[in-house]
Parts: C-alpha cells; sequence; structure tokens
C-alpha cells in the first residue's frame, strides 16, 4: 500500500499544520468517506475510538457536530461551520472544540481553528489528501501539537486507509448500503440461491436463529415470528461482550412470499424508533438480489439508525445467511 504519512508545518506560516496522506482509492470515494455520515462514523478519529455525527449540514454556513468516544467512554465533541464545499476537491471549515469539550479539561485549549481538506486526483484510483489546519496564533498551534493533534489525525488517516481499501474491494456478493432520499436507507446484497429460500431463511425462526445477530457476540435469545397480516415478531438478542439485550419487534402488513414482505420494526430501548421495512426479492440468472428500504420518520432518526453501527452488524449477519444458504 503506498503512503504518503508525513506531517510539517508550512514554512511560510508559524500558524499551520499541514498532514499529506496518499490513498489508493478514486477521489470521489475519498471525498464521499469524508462527508457522509454513514461512512465518516466507521473511521473518523484515532485507532480505539468511535465517532457519532450529531449534525452535519454540508454546505456553506451549514454546520457540524461530531462527539468521539475514547476507549473509557470519554467524549470529546468538536464543533464547525462550513465555509467552503467543492464537491471532490475542497473542503473548508471552522474547527472549535465543543463546549462539553471545555468543561471537562483544565487545558488551554486552542482557538480560532480552521481546517482545509483538499482531495487532489492523481490518477482514477490515487488520491492525495492534504490537511491544512491554521490557528489564530503561533502559540494556538503549539498548543494544538502538544495535545496531539499529528499522531491522532495520522491514525484516523491509518483507520480510513482501511475502510477505504474494504470500499475499494470489488463486493462479489453486491452488499451495498445507500440512501435513497433524507428519511431513508436502502440495503442491497445478492445471494447464490433461489428467492423461496431465501425467503424461508428469512420468515422461519429455526432459520433465523442461525444467522441473525450481527456481531459475533451476539446470541439470539427469542425469535418470535407470526408470519401474516398483522401478526407480530420479536427478536431478542444477548451481548455477551458487555452483557446487554437488544430487543427488536414490529408488525406484518404485507406478505407476498417469495417475493416482498413489509414489515413495522422498533429498537424496544429507544422511544419513537418505530420505521418501516419492505424486503423485496428478485431472481436473475439463478440468483437472488435482496433489498431492504428502510423508511425512518425524520432524517435524525435515520441517521441515528446509520451511527448504530448497522452496517457493519448486517452485513456480517447476511455473510451468515449466504453460508446456510449455501448449506442447505
Amino acid at each position: 500500500m503506498l503512503k504518503e504519512n508525513h506531517s510539517t508545518p508550512d514554512v511560510q506560516s508559524d500558524r499551520e499544520i499541514i498532514i499529506t496522506r496518499i490513498f489508493n482509492a478514486p477521489r470521489e470515494l475519498v471525498f464521499k468517506a469524508w462527508t457522509e455520515p454513514e461512512h465518516i462514523t466507521q473511521w473518523w478519529g484515532p485507532k480505539g475510538f468511535t465517532t457519532r455525527v450529531e449534525e452535519l449540514d454540508l454546505r456553506p454556513g451549514g454546520r457540524s457536530r461530531y462527539v468521539m468516544v475514547g476507549p473509557d467512554g470519554t467524549e470529546y465533541p468538536a464543533e464547525g461551520v462550513f465555509r467552503e464545499v467543492v464537491p471532490p476537491e475542497r473542503i473548508v471549515t471552522t474547527d472549535e472544540f465543543g463546549e462539553d469539550y471545555e468543561k471537562m479539561t483544565d487545558i488551554d485549549l486552542p482557538q480560532g481553528m480552521v481546517l482545509t481538506a483538499l482531495f487532489e486526483e492523481i490518477d482514477d484510483k490515487t488520491t492525495k489528501l492534504t490537511l491544512q489546519i491554521t490557528h489564530a496564533t503561533a502559540d494556538d498551534r503549539r498548543k494544538h501539537e502538544e495535545m496531539g493533534v499529528v499522531a491522532g489525525w495520522n491514525s484516523s488517516f491509518d483507520c480510513l486507509d482501511e475502510f477505504l481499501v474494504k470500499q475499494s474491494e470489488p463486493q462479489q456478493n453486491g452488499f451495498s448500503v445507500t440512501l435513497p432520499s433524507d428519511r431513508e436507507i436502502l440495503i442491497t446484497r445478492v445471494f447464490h440461491a433461489p428467492p423461496q429460500l431465501v425467503f424461508e431463511a428469512w420468515t422461519q425462526p429455526e432459520h433465523v436463529k442461525r444467522w441473525f445477530g450481527g456481531c459475533s457476540s451476539m446470541t439470539m435469545t427469542l425469535c418470535e415470528i407470526d408470519l401474516r397480516v398483522g401478526g407480530q415478531w420479536r427478536y431478542v438478542l444477548h451481548d455477551s461482550s458487555n452483557n446487554i439485550e437488544h430487543a427488536l419487534s414490529g408488525e406484518y402488513r404485507e406478505i407476498a412470499s417469495p417475493d416482498r414482505l413489509v414489515s413495522t420494526e422498533r429498537y424496544e430501548p429507544v422511544p419513537g424508533s418505530d420505521h418501516l421495512n419492505t424486503l423485496t426479492l428478485t431472481e436473475q440468472n439463478g440468483k437472488t438480489t435482496l433489498q431492504i428500504l428502510i423508511q425512518h420518520q425524520s432524517q435524525e432518526q435515520r441517521d441515528g439508525h446509520l451511527q448504530s453501527g448497522m452496517e457493519a452488524g448486517l452485513s456480517e449477519s447476511l455473510n451468515r445467511l449466504e453460508e446456510l444458504l449455501v448449506a442447505s
């Protein structure tokens, strides 16, 4: 993997930090990973951190708010206002520590930072990313460096590099997550099995128990399915890594075996999380394309779902479903 991983102050200004990295990925993909919440949450922050995107209005004057969460659970909020957005070439935004961050630390934090991200196309498969952090004063730059900003960004870029490698690899199973509208999520996956077999594996408890559940630490302790219009379904998952139970439930609205299934879904621990799922199965050349259209009540609800780790969890579940189908 070709990398350029260094940081150096601009020789013309003692107020700047410049970090560059070369990624083996198309510029459009790098820009997308930098600007779409469902991707940002998968790499932003140093290794061991997670990030949730609470606000992202990608336009001049629009605001952003990201909250990085450290391994010990400490939250580090950062906020900004976009000044320039030129897809897929350039983003300029202010960059400030959130008020919550300021209250929890005695560090004399740098102020008045402006972050410029430049995306330079080297060729159709390689992108140079230049990150320029401009501070109000040379003293503010020094404070920022002493906080470990260079090491932090380089670690984040390592995470971005890993994410881009996965995104650039050919998806033989056709798995993708797209956003048709500001309230919708569309999941697509191809299976080497006929629709009838996929539909049965999706709707019969003895099969669902064998593949549903996200990460490997999850086990299904309850699977109830009353497969009729107006019938209820309920799954309970136990996460052995933290001893937490996750309950999901809903009602079937439409059933057209083996092509279509419409149901509501709610994540029981979160009030008002109800949304509508439409499953369609389409056969072509001996394979079945599965699509799940998830329709949320608001963009905020949709973004919260994306930031929950649903993409990684669902990908792992559907891989297990593929294994079950192949073995059938």
